[in-house]
């Protein structure tokens, strides 16, 4: 990997206030916008997903024409695709249950805090403790395949 660009971090840190302004501005980082879209009752979260993926997309099929390599990171431009597996497809169940029991994603959660939503914590530590458990089963799972296979 190369080395990544003095502006890299603080570039990273814009975007994220961008991204954040965004969520607070269209009122997505309200747990009740968030669940008023999962029992279809207000579509304003659609129209946000679509703008996001239209400059999105935008960018990703542009941006490979104009430069070999990514101006801050210095990565080349490649697609990375993921297969479509087990772990994708009960991942993706649990992402949703989560997701529908606190009424926010994750960055929207991060977003949901500069609104002054402090029970939003009770989420964050969530999926703090989520993610921990998930990478510790996984650690475990993959010493038992190590240890397996040097026997």
């Amino acid at each position: 990997m190369a080395d990544r660009h003095p502006l890299f971090k603080p570039l990273v840190f814009v975007g994220g206030i961008v991204f954040g302004f965004g969520l607070g501005f269209s009122h997505m980082a309200r747990p009740e916008v968030v669940l008023n879209f999962l029992t279809f009752e207000d579509f304003g979260l659609l129209f946000v997903m679509f703008g996001a993926a239209i400059v999105s997309g935008i960018a990703f099929a542009v941006m490979p024409r104009i430069r070999d390599t990514a101006p801050l990171s210095g990565n080349r431009y490649e697609r990375r695709l993921k297969s479509f597996d087990r772990n994708v497809l009960v991942g993706g169940a649990i992402f949703g249950v989560g997701w529908g029991l606190s009424g926010i994603c994750p960055g929207a959660a991060y977003a949901s805090l500069g609104t002054g939503n402090v029970t939003i914590l009770w989420a964050l530590a969530g999926m703090f403790v989520g993610a921990y458990a998930q990478g510790y089963v996984r650690s475990r799972a993959s010493a038992g395949v190590t240890a397996a296979s040097a026997d």
